[in-house]
């Protein structure tokens, strides 16, 4: 399947499936639209994976995801700012939460450290891929991006 056959959800989760982070997988879906080749871009979000850097702050998507609506409507501050509010209480009303510790809550995720391998018990425990799907998702609706 050609990259231009497939939707910016479908190339979020084939690129946090090929190691990316949340956020990395979240703004290089975008870069295209955004002027960013994706190298750029994979740059730009690499230290926000894992709630800024594994420290299980505010999750990698989301902020993958501000970064997308800031490229959109920056250096309009009040139209950017409206955007992001707006994706936040959409992610909210169906992660239950915009922190990644919270979100992970239960999963035996902890802060700092190595990485964990991505195995098939790593996607089956964790919800990080869905997650990057739904800020995807949340972004190309119509009332938000």
């Amino acid at each position: 399947m050609a990259e231009k056959d497939i939707s910016r959800v479908e190339k979020s989760e084939l690129l946090f499936k090929s190691g990316c982070n949340c956020s990395q997988a979240v703004l290089a879906a975008f870069a295209d639209e955004l002027g960013l080749d994706e190298e750029t871009a994979l740059k730009i979000s690499s230290g926000f994976g894992g709630g800024l850097a594994r420290q299980r702050e505010v999750c990698g998507a989301v902020s993958g995801a501000v970064m997308v609506l800031g490229m959109k409507y920056g250096p309009d501050k009040a139209k950017c700012y409206e955007a992001v509010q707006k994706f936040c209480d959409r992610f909210k009303e169906d992660a239950g939460s915009i922190i990644c510790r919270e979100l992970l809550e239960g999963t035996g995720a902890t802060a700092g450290g190595a990485p964990e391998a991505r195995t098939t018990e790593y996607y089956r425990k964790r919800p990080c891929v869905e997650l990057v799907k739904l800020a995807v998702s949340v972004l190309t609706s119509n009332d938000v991006f």
